[in-house]
C-alpha cells in the first residue's frame, strides 16, 4: 500500500507541475523570425505565444542597432486567438534590429525575451 500511495503521490506530483509549466506564455515563434535575414523591410513584427496573453500587460517593442525604439508604438493582440502580438514598422533601413517583449498570460504568469532579426540590402 505504501508503494501504491507513493507512486499517487509522485505522478500527482509531476502533473501539478507539469500544468505550472505549461500556464506561462513561452515564445512560439516569429515573423520576421528568430535570427533571420530578410531582404525586404517587414512591415510589422508579430510574435506567436504558447498561452493566451493579458493586454493590459504585453508590450512589444523594435530597437535599432543604436538602441534607439523604431517602431510605431501600436501594438496589438491577435483578437482571433488572443496569443499574438504585433507592432507595426517603418521603412527599415539595412541593419540589426533587436524585439523585445513582455507578457503575462491570462493566468497572469509573466515572461520576457528579446530576439533579434536583420534587414539586409536587396
Amino acid at each position: 500500500m505504501k508503494t501504491s500511495k507513493r507512486f499517487f503521490i509522485s505522478i500527482s506530483t509531476l502533473l501539478f507541475i507539469a500544468r505550472m509549466v505549461q500556464a506561462h506564455a513561452f515564445l512560439d515563434h516569429a515573423d520576421p523570425g528568430v535570427g533571420s535575414r530578410v531582404r525586404n523591410t517587414p512591415s510589422a513584427v508579430r510574435v506567436w505565444f504558447t498561452e493566451k496573453l493579458e493586454p493590459a500587460f504585453c508590450s512589444l517593442r523594435v530597437f535599432d542597432e543604436s538602441g534607439a525604439e523604431i517602431d510605431k508604438r501600436d501594438m496589438t493582440i491577435d483578437s482571433a486567438n488572443g496569443a499574438t502580438l504585433k507592432v507595426s514598422l517603418p521603412v527599415l533601413k539595412p541593419g540589426k534590429y533587436k524585439v523585445v517583449w513582455r507578457v503575462v498570460s491570462i493566468d497572469t504568469h509573466s515572461t520576457n525575451g528579446e530576439f533579434t532579426f536583420e534587414v539586409t540590402s536587396p
